[in-house]
């Protein structure tokens, strides 16, 4: 690791750090209440957390679920140009912030790590929107505490609980919900209960949908996309003497019939399109210790988890390495924290650790039928959130982490790297600010998708001068607040150099002899800007934006090629939610829009011209009057059956004789559900 590319940062985020200490003893004269940070949305820090929107970010909050009712991740950030998601099956949907792919930000399901993409043909993981409560995407440079190796930012998925749900007044309760719609979307169906008695709280609920598969705007079946999701959501708490206990499990399963490769048609290709069993599985238990009764010095939080994911593809055919492949990945980690409230501001320190083992079984359809590796990472993380009297706010942080890489051959690597961060803010006039923000993030071993062993022969192996990966990332802009309206503007630019590569092709060896080995693959690297801007006039609101991102790979236009970054181009959205008091009735929807995206580089690899697109959503949400506990939803998605394909799919490809063809998107998909809360 080159220490001097890291210094400059280091500096300032430790005399940051220092100086606010300082200031903590010398200055601060009030009680907990007289210091609390009061501040409009925009601002860069607010109640001690980043505003990730206002750094370019994005929020799908609990209203923005509620009135998308999402059947998938796509439509539930259909509202965010910032985030592109990948078509086709549920299982098959990879995220893509500013065109980097998800693997590459600390993504967590209520604080609990999600780990890597097992595979280029499947999702990133399995995720069910019916449980949510709130996304937020922090995209860029990432805090400290976000986690390790957060090379592009971090998504933060928070489930429903107990206290979300219940009703004025009532100490428990139950939600039902039903829904039907057509184009293969089917039946959903969920049921939950939950409540609270003196410190004890539980919520419990389970999801299901069946369905077939859809077609696209043009009535193209689209096989293997029928939605078939299982799963269930446990939490129980505890609260005694100011302390909280709460024991989490999350299951999430899909179990149908799927194409081979399931984020791309091989219509025509000469490539099986048959649909087989396909299973995909992810299981989760998590205890978490917090404080009800926090002090300045005593503010902690103690988590600990382990999770296991599942992909079983059973042998279709026989010497095949074109997808059957059993993989399954073990998790267990913590992390340890407190939270020392200062007189401008906070700051959070603590450890975490993670040890993964990875296990591939192909069927024996190469020479070498089980794989198997494993990491473990420990860190030590502090991070600094301050606001001061002059119109500066700065959050800056360092953490150093320690990472063991044990590969297939068992060879074991080891490293330790430090990762800094700070973001800068000045509002130079009311309600006008400027900020700046840069990191390095220190990454470890990266092997990429692990799942891509299953074709491999036994002579694979990792080449001696492999190296851990890294990530920098630059942003600036403005925010802006006046009255009923707020807007900002980011530029960014996040480079990605490193990540594990398996070369069995010579790409990075002249010699086509030499046996294919894992290596450091090329720099990868997006920038470009986002604008946001909301609007709200009390019974209503408005938002809009708009993205340009320009994805390379050491220097050149990225190929839409799937993996670890996707070409994104130009890409808006716009929507609307309008309250009807009169008739108990809320409307509203969005436009989703991409341009077309086409370099000399795609044609000459074969690709087509990604195509521009426009696709308007409309949905409808009513109260009956007097039965203010059921909620009647109707949503309209494609209103006008565009034939699409969603921007970080794969386009047409043709390599000689064989041809991929677009995932198309659905067409006209209209829903029907209601809600009841007893």
């Amino acid at each position: 690791m080159k220490l001097s590319r890291i210094l400059p940062l280091a500096g300032v985020s430790s005399l940051a750090l220092a100086s606010a200490l300082y200031a903590q003893d010398t200055a601060r004269t009030q009680n907990d209440a007289d210091t609390t940070i009061l501040l409009a949305p925009i601002t860069l820090i607010a109640a001690g957390q980043e505003s990730v929107e206002a750094t370019g970010g994005a929020v799908v909050s609990q209203e923005d679920i509620e009135a998308m009712q999402p059947a998938d991740v796509s439509e539930l950030f259909s509202r965010e140009s910032a985030v592109a998601v990948s078509g086709g099956a549920g299982p098959a949907k990879r995220i893509y912030v500013f065109g980097i792919e998800q693997s590459n930000l600390a993504v967590t399901v209520d604080g609990v790590p999600q780990g890597v993409t097992s595979w280029h043909h499947t999702g990133s993981n399995v995720l069910d929107p019916a449980f949510l409560k709130s996304v937020e995407v922090e995209a860029g440079a990432a805090t400290a505490d976000a986690g390790f190796a957060a090379a592009a930012g971090a998504v933060r998925y928070e489930t429903l609980g107990a206290r979300d749900l219940l009703r004025d007044g009532r100490s428990q309760g139950g939600r039902v919900a039903l829904s039907y719609g057509s184009n293969g979307r089917g039946l959903s169906g969920s049921l939950a209960g939950y409540g609270v008695h003196g410190g004890l709280d539980w919520f419990a609920m389970i999801h299901a949908t069946d369905g077939d598969d859809y077609e696209s705007g043009d009535g193209l079946n689209m096989d293997g996309t029928s939605p078939k999701a299982l799963g269930g959501l446990f939490k129980l708490g505890y609260e005694f003497d100011g302390h909280r206990v709460e024991l989490g499990y999350d299951y999430s399963r899909d179990d149908a019939d799927r194409t081979i490769k399931m984020n791309m048609d091989l219509y025509g290709s000469g490539i099986d399109r048959g649909t087989y069993p396909m299973k995909i599985s992810r299981n989760t238990l998590s205890l978490k210790y917090s404080t009800t009764a926090p002090t300045d010095r005593w503010d902690p939080e103690a988590r600990l988890y382990i999770s296991r994911n599942d992909y079983w593809r059973p042998d279709y055919a026989m010497d095949s390495t074109n997808g059957d492949m059993d993989l399954e990945s073990r998790t267990i980690g913590g992390v340890l924290q407190n939270t020392f409230t200062l007189g401008r501001g906070n700051v959070t320190a603590g450890v975490d650790w993670s040890h993964d083992d990875y296990d591939i079984d192909n069927y024996g359809d190469t020479d070498r039928q089980y794989w198997s590796m494993e990491t473990m990472q420990i860190g030590a993380f502090v991070q600094g959130r301050f606001e001061f009297d002059n119109g500066i706010d700065l959050s800056t942080g360092l953490r150093v982490d320690h990472h063991r890489f044990t590969d297939w051959n068992g060879r074991r690597r080891s490293d330790t790297g430090a990762s800094v961060n700070g973001t800068l803010s000045y509002e130079f006039a009311q309600g006008y600010e400027v900020f700046a923000g840069a990191s390095h993030s220190w990454m470890g071993y990266n092997f990429g998708e692990y799942a891509l062993l299953h074709a491999r022969t036994r002579d694979l192996y990792v080449e001696d001068g492999f190296e851990p990966a890294s990530a920098r990332n630059y942003k600036i802009g403005l925010n802006a607040s006046q009255g009923n309206w707020t807007g900002n503007v980011t530029y960014f630019d996040t480079r990605i150099k490193d990540l594990g590569e398996y070369d069995v092709d010579g790409q990075y060896d002249t010699d086509p002899a030499t046996a294919p080995f894992l290596t450091n693959g090329d720099e990868i690297r997006s920038k470009g800007f986002t604008l946001q801007g909301n609007y709200s006039w009390g019974s209503g609101r408005a938002g809009a934006s708009f993205t340009k991102a320009d994805v390379t790979e050491d220097g050149e236009d990225r190929l839409p090629n799937g993996g670890v970054a996707s070409p994104i181009g130009k890409m808006a959205t716009l929507f609307i939610d309008q309250e009807i008091p009169q008739y108990n009735l809320k409307i509203g929807g969005n436009v989703e829009w991409a341009d077309s995206l086409d370099n000399g580089l795609m044609r000459a690899a074969g690709f087509s011209e990604h195509s521009s697109y426009t696709v308007l959503n409309l949905y409808g949400e009513w109260r009956p009057q007097n039965y203010d506990n059921i909620v009647v939803n109707l949503n309209v998605d494609n209103l006008f059956d565009r034939d699409y394909y969603e921007r970080s799919s794969f386009v047409q490809q043709t390599r000689g004789t064989r041809q991929i063809d677009p995932l198309y998107a659905p067409g006209r998909t209209v829903s029907l559900g209601v809600k009841m809360d007893f």
